[in-house]
């Protein structure tokens, strides 16, 4: 175990011990990023100011925790737009979609609001502006991805999906003018060796002018490197379905640390930490999409296991924020609210002014 991992108290730490577990390092930065948040601020906004229920097509964000806390707060989860009443409100969820489900949105009438995170959405605008320019494309990325499947879905053809180096020898562009576009949320380390197997076989090749692997994905990759080496397991608390979160498991187990993945704190097993003798240390991060209570859950469980202290690992503090859509932001709500007053009061009048003895 290499102890170089800048850390920082945040709790007493009882020499004693009380189990195998001696302490648990933080990992940061960790869990939400701001297109996870702003996606599910989009959707609460969207059931306080038009009511339940709210339709969103697929998960907003894969994880469990959140699906299930906006199904009690009215949101309904859809992947057939079929399932969609006439006039209803739908929300794309974070991942993006193919411009037949937006053409198709449309068309059934919906009002639509978009929580596709702005940086999916610049890959969809950079695909649609070289695509013009007669570009076609290789996508790096995960085959059955809802972000894979909305970016291949900007185009009709000429996109090339490659999961692995060896599936860039399967390319056969049908022109000379080749980009290259990855999903958002894969390893940064295999994104960059499948990109050398394509610049390789395509030298000519247009890249991103800025990397499409977005920079919270960047960021908790970044930690997990620092945190692995500094202790004797690593659990990441993210959904199965969390592309971002399994990749932190992945990495950490590459770097030679034992990994595990958890979707809530009771998902935690004793015997992952029984052996490691005097003095183990956890490592604890969170996916992009997994929340902070989470996270404290897992603390709470890991405390009961004989963790008797927390450290948090130094680490980048983000500070990005990406804007709500039109309609869902502070002067709209608002105004919504406002609107609904009025029309409560004059609706209290109206009945003050048919019936005098209620009033």
């Amino acid at each position: 175990m290499n102890d170089s991992a800048h850390v920082s108290h945040d709790a007493a730490h009882d020499a004693a011990g009380r189990g195998p577990i001696d302490e648990v390092l933080l990992a940061e930065p960790r869990g939400f990023c701001a297109g996870v948040d702003r996606a599910i601020e989009i959707v609460e906004r969207a059931l306080k100011r038009f009511g339940a229920p709210i339709y969103v097509r697929h998960e907003i964000v894969h994880n469990t925790y959140v699906v299930n806390d906006l199904k009690a707060k009215g949101a309904i989860f859809i992947e057939d737009l079929a399932e969609v009443p006439p006039g209803a409100t739908l929300v794309f969820s974070a991942h993006g979609v193919s411009k037949a489900v937006r053409s198709e949105a449309a068309q059934r009438g919906f009002q639509v609001f978009d929580a596709t995170c702005p940086l999916v959405t610049k890959v969809h605008v950079e695909v649609a502006k070289l695509a013009r320019e007669g570009y076609e494309f290789v996508m790096i990325g995960h085959k059955g991805h809802p972000e894979v499947e909305g970016t291949m879905g900007q185009l009709t053809e000429g996109i090339y999906l490659v999961e692995e180096v060896a599936d860039v020898a399967q390319v056969q562009p049908r022109g000379s003018k080749l980009a290259v576009v990855t999903q958002t949320t894969l390893s940064v380390d295999d994104a960059a060796e499948i990109l050398a197997a394509v610049k390789a076989r395509f030298p000519h090749v247009r890249e991103p002018k800025k990397q499409d692997i977005c920079y919270a994905t960047q960021n908790r990759q970044d930690a997990v490197k620092v945190l692995a080496p500094a202790v004797d397991v690593v659990v990441v608390v993210g959904s199965p379905t969390s592309s971002n979160s399994n990749r932190l498991r992945e990495l950490a187990e590459r770097l030679g640390t034992p990994a595990y993945m958890v979707d809530c704190a009771e998902d935690l097993q004793p015997g992952w930490f029984q052996g490691l003798g005097h003095g183990a240390r956890v490592g604890l991060t969170a996916g992009a999409s997994a929340p902070d209570i989470l996270v404290q859950h897992v603390i709470t469980r890991l405390r009961e296991l004989g963790a008797v202290a927390v450290r948090q690992v130094q680490g980048v503090t983000e500070d990005v924020h990406f804007p709500l859509p039109r309609g869902l932001g502070d002067r709209s709500m608002n105004e919504a609210a406002a609107a609904a007053a009025t029309a409560a009061t004059a609706a209290t009048a109206a009945t003050a002014a048919v019936d005098p003895a209620r009033s």
